[in-house]
């Protein structure tokens, strides 16, 4: 009788425990530029509900072409608006779950050992030493169309465009400076500020003013299987406690 009863009760868990794991999860695909500050987030989170923020990195417009093939994400935290939005439009997301939480910004960054004097902001660019110059594909990463909209705008695109080495995100990007594969990186501010980075190196802000604003947003995706924690991982998102984490790794907040 006993042993029927064990055998009934490993029955019951081995059915129950993957929905119930499962409703205790989601997984996020989010920007590469978030990668440091979304760790320190989803720990916090984790820590305090128990639980778990599965997140996936990569480049805004590759995330969103998955996300129409039907990828199973259960948000997607984008480094612009148009993909959420457009998402929305598509019945892929919910509309009302749409939240632009941070304004990224550009730094120029090169490995510590360079000579390159960065005081001269882009305009360091164009000095003969520099051979390839890494930036995000900005064919699909909001980075990469931020950095390419920063060197017209100082006119020497031309000059410097067969210079570019094209990462597949912004965090790729990085990696090619950080390794030697390229002279210097525009990358997004938040690399350059996170513990992986900012004792290998020196950096600048590009100003403002020299591209479009990066206006970040995320949405809950209408596939989830796990709306109840999205909601609940998205109220979160919206705190003062998250606010802070994003601000100290150089986004700006949104004006509300």
């Amino acid at each position: 009788m006993r042993i029927r009863i064990v055998i009934s009760v490993l029955v019951l868990v081995l059915v129950v425990c993957p929905h119930v794991c499962a409703a205790q999860q989601i997984t996020v695909a989010a920007a590469a530029d978030l990668q440091f500050a979304m760790q320190d987030i989803a720990a916090r989170f984790e820590k305090q509900t128990g639980k778990t923020v599965r997140v996936i990195y990569g480049s805004s417009g590759n995330f969103f072409q998955q996300i129409e093939n039907g990828a199973p994400f259960d948000m997607f935290f984008s480094a612009n608006l148009d993909f959420p939005q457009k998402l929305g439009a598509a019945g892929l997301a919910d509309p009302s779950s749409f939240y632009s939480y941070a304004r990224g910004r550009i730094a120029i960054w090169v490995p510590q050992q360079s000579k390159l004097d960065l005081s001269s902001g882009l305009r360091i660019l164009l000095d003969p030493s520099v051979k390839k110059i890494a930036i995000a594909n900005p064919q699909h990463a909001p980075y990469g169309q931020a950095a390419v909209a920063a060197m017209r705008k100082e006119g020497m695109y031309e000059n410097v465009k067969d210079k570019l080495v094209l990462g597949e995100n912004i965090s790729q990007t990085a990696s090619f400076v950080t390794t030697g594969a390229a002279d210097v990186g525009i990358v997004a501010l938040s690399l350059a500020l996170s513990a992986n980075m900012k004792d290998k190196g020196r950096y600048v802000e590009v100003p403002a003013n020299e591209y479009p604003p990066i206006e970040q947003a995320c949405v809950i995706l209408s596939a989830s299987k796990n709306k109840g924690l999205a909601e609940e991982f998205l109220a979160y998102i919206k705190t003062a406690g998250v606010a802070d984490v994003l601000q100290r790794y150089g986004f700006d907040l949104p004006r509300r």
